[in-house]
């Protein structure tokens, strides 16, 4: 279906449009918001708040150290590696003003999964907390990173109270295992020597690479979705497109510089990234960050501090913070917006929500591979269960057979994207970016689709083996790749299964060699080589698996017998 098949289907307020001549880039939409709202709040952690302007002037003089006291030019790449805290806001632009490309990096990634990511992208800097200092110690002989920046829980709270946190962390709570990374320098340094050089302006322009945002591959080992400067403003755009949506009382959704949204998701993962670092600071709003959400007491006793009037979750949350005895006493007076992405949102949680909130929660669809909205359910009452909406602004989709042929509305076919925020490709893999983009400029998502009548779509089933936990994407194929790299292990195969906490947990089924292997090991070796949410749930000792002739695992069959 063309784009303009759904203009007349959006909610009031909505535009068909976006005018993506209004930015030249990330870094054009950051310095004017800064400017435009510079005594307003942009992040708030550990109880302190940085104004656009301190954000403004924090960046900078990150910016300034990266351009005087290192040799990186434009266009390297530099890693970012933390969870929410408030380096990382300042890191990610501070970067992006010294013209650097960013690579997120998952904290809990293992030595593994690091060592691939720092040298696929060929990192030369890295920007870490100290917590995983002893990971980095362990990779970096491997990598081609030069440029170590190492920051502190504490860092940005005033002397006293920021030593106090950091003992805490390091000495009390046991949590940074002993390391010696000599050559890094302190995130406090960097900004002091940073501070007060003038900044070298960088030329990027919207088809320029702001961000390598890593995903995993039908291949197993993960690949970097190229997104562009003007992929991330065209998403920006798109998603502020659907807030002007008008509410009951003829007035937008969201409203500039006065919103409060909680921030639980991390940023690294491009769904927050899109959200709270972008969407956020186009409209001069504040981000109230959540370091370590599974702490849901910690999370509510911070709830109960603001009145809030955005979350951005996936039902795992939901579910965990409705099951808080103090979840149901906070204020949910000024929540106008529930968003929930990365995995299926459950009826029965959608339904509870709502009776404890008064929020709908709206549920929309996206891959990393565009940017990452690519639609949306309309707001309040128009939302509808069950679908992933209808497309944003400018955006087309389509679903098509096996044979590539488009198919007619209401029947069911692989979804197919088209928009100004599918990404350029992988990096540096012309092979695998053939695979899902074609020439016209549509992206094969691998997800199995409907797009009904009335341009609400659903989503119906995965093509790819795909597992989701938690809104994290798990490719079996890694699994299978590093299990069978266990001396003891003569074949295996991964799948995913429902899980009432996570949505689908991974299921293992292992085929020892003679001599056996026992599910204690496997387990050690498994969380050994993988990040927690990749690590199998369930592990089964099995004699042989299910194939095709031609020695092809049935993985459709373990799903079966599961």
């Amino acid at each position: 279906m063309q784009a303009d098949f759904w203009n007349d289907k959006r909610p009031a307020g909505v535009p068909s449009h976006i005018d993506l001549t209004v930015y030249k880039s990330v870094l054009e939409v950051f310095e004017r918001s800064c400017k435009r709202f510079a005594d307003r709040p942009a992040f708030t952690n550990l109880g302190v708040t940085l104004t656009y302007a301190d954000l403004d002037r924090q960046s900078a003089a990150f910016a300034g150290y990266l351009q005087q006291h290192t040799d990186l030019v434009p266009g390297d790449r530099i890693a970012v590696q933390m969870p929410n805290v408030l380096q990382y806001p300042i890191a990610v632009f501070g970067a992006m003003r010294a013209g650097l490309i960013v690579v997120n990096t998952n904290p809990l990634y293992t030595a593994r999964e690091m060592r691939h990511q720092f040298k696929d992208s060929g990192a030369r800097a890295l920007v870490y907390l100290n917590m995983f200092g002893k990971l980095v110690q362990e990779v970096l002989p491997d990598t081609g990173i030069e440029v170590l920046i190492e920051a502190k829980m504490g860092d940005l709270l005033p002397l006293a109270k920021g030593w106090l946190v950091n003992t805490v962390v390091a000495r009390v709570k046991k949590m940074v295992p002993a390391y010696h990374l000599p050559q890094a320098v302190p995130f406090r340094q960097v900004m002091r020597q940073g501070r007060g050089h003038a900044l070298k302006p960088v030329q990027v322009t919207l088809d320029d690479v702001a961000v390598l945002q890593y995903t995993g591959g039908t291949t197993g080992l993960p690949k970097g979705a190229m997104l562009t400067h003007g992929n991330l403003v065209a998403n920006m755009l798109q998603v502020l497109a659907c807030f002007s949506q008008l509410g009951p009382d003829g007035q937008r959704m969201i409203k500039e510089g006065q919103e409060v949204m909680i921030a639980p998701l991390p940023l690294y993962h491009i769904y927050a990234f899109t959200a709270n670092c972008m969407c956020m600071m186009v409209t001069g709003n504040h981000n109230v960050l959540i370091t370590n959400p599974r702490d849901i007491p910690g999370f509510v006793k911070e709830l109960k501090k603001w009145r809030f009037s955005a979350l951005l979750g996936l039902n795992t949350l939901f579910v965990a913070l409705m099951e808080n005895p103090d979840f149901k006493h906070l204020d949910f007076s000024s929540l106008k917006v529930t968003n929930s992405g990365g995995t299926a949102l459950v009826k029965a949680t959608a339904e509870r929500w709502e009776s404890i909130t008064g929020c709908r929660i709206v549920e929309g669809y996206g891959l990393t591979e565009t940017s990452p909205v690519a639609s949306t359910n309309p707001y309040g009452q128009q939302a509808r269960l069950g679908t992933v909406g209808i497309p944003l602004p400018d955006t087309a989709y389509k679903v098509i057979d096996d044979d590539g042929n488009e198919l007619a509305l209401g029947e069911r076919g692989e979804l197919c994207i088209k928009g100004p925020q599918v990404m350029k490709g992988y990096w540096q893999r012309p092979d695998a970016t053939a695979e899902v983009l074609d020439a016209q400029g549509w992206l094969k998502t691998g997800d199995i689709a409907v797009i009904d009548p009335d341009g609400f779509t659903r989503i119906v089933d995965r093509k790819k083996d795909m597992i989701i936990v938690s809104g994290f994407n798990v490719y079996p194929n890694e699994i299978e790749d590093v299990v069978m790299a266990h001396p003891k292990v003569a074949n295996c195969a991964a799948i995913g299964v429902p899980d009432e906490r996570s949505g689908e947990a991974v299921k293992l089924f292992v085929v020892p060699r003679d001599g056996g292997v026992s599910v204690e090991e496997l387990k050690a070796y498994c969380k050994a080589n993988f990040t927690g949410y990749k690590v199998p749930k369930q592990i089964v000792l099995r004699d042989s698996l299910p194939m095709t002739p031609v020695g092809k695992i049935l993985r459709r069959e373990l799903r079966d017998i599961a």
